[in-house]
């Protein structure tokens, strides 16, 4: 297990209601289902869904969500946006 940091941002964030949090999981695609479970909310699943997701800077997709981590990760959650 390894430490998954989520920063998250703009409508992300609203639908967090936190800017931070951490959990521990084996994999970033489990650390996201934790974070989906814990809010049992539909409205952030979604954003979860469509967001771009960034490990440590890098984006990531598909199964690169599901290899093993051995070290903590910081985790960026990033929702679309219009005008940019």
């Amino acid at each position: 297990m390894a430490t998954v940091s989520f920063h998250y941002w703009a409508g992300a964030r609203a639908a967090a209601g936190v800017e931070w949090e951490s959990v521990e999981a084996d994999t970033v695609a489990a650390a996201l289902g934790v974070v989906g479970e814990k809010r049992n909310d539909p409205r952030f699943q979604r954003i979860l869904n469509v967001s771009s997701i960034l490990v440590d800077s890098r984006v990531v997709r598909g199964a690169e969500l599901s290899r093993p981590l051995t070290t903590p990760v910081e985790v960026e959650v990033l929702p679309p946006f219009a005008g940019g």
